[in-house]
């Protein structure tokens, strides 16, 4: 009879050994879950046409010579000089990381935390700021000026050769 048994349980896995891999693949898939979950939190987020990728900024016409225009959702300004050349800065103070306003009143960048200030094409006239303000670059297509705000080009003074030409 015993013989008769072991024969019939030939072939097949032990209760044991079976509760055994259920647990384990289940702890598999939980982990597995709990990293897909913990990667998807720390990456980056970058809506379409927003900061961290390619905004839109506005037709070339729209930005006249001398002037200076915030675009919100691209957290930068653009810069239009007198001879139409465009600078895009991001509107972030080189010193501690504070957004950076226009003053029109003043003609100048302000720095609100620590007083750093900026001319119109981002070099520091006064401030603890170590240098000019980030350029992101530009490009124009069908009319439209482009910022990449993927990744802002550190400066050390401004030259005429950063500003893009349409």
């Amino acid at each position: 009879m015993a013989a008769d048994k072991n024969e019939k349980n030939e072939g097949k896995i032990p209760r044991r050994s079976f509760i055994g891999f259920a647990w384990a693949a289940a702890g598999v898939v939980l982990f597995g879950q709990a990293a897909a979950a913990f990667l998807r939190f720390f990456k980056p987020r970058v809506a379409e046409g927003g900061f961290g990728g390619k905004v839109i900024a506005g037709l070339v016409e729209e930005f006249e010579p001398g002037t200076i225009r915030h675009v919100a959702k691209g957290n930068f300004f653009i810069s239009r000089l007198e001879d139409g050349g465009m600078l895009a800065m991001w509107h972030r103070c080189t010193h501690l990381g504070c957004t950076v306003p226009w003053r029109d009143d003043m003609g100048h960048f302000h720095c609100p935390c620590h007083s750093s200030i900026y001319n119109t094409v981002g070099e520091v006239l006064s401030g603890p700021a170590p240098r000019p303000l980030d350029l992101f670059p530009i490009e124009v297509v069908e009319g439209k000026v482009i910022v990449d705000t993927s990744e802002a080009a550190q400066r050390k003074e401004f030259n005429p050769d950063q500003a893009f030409y349409a």
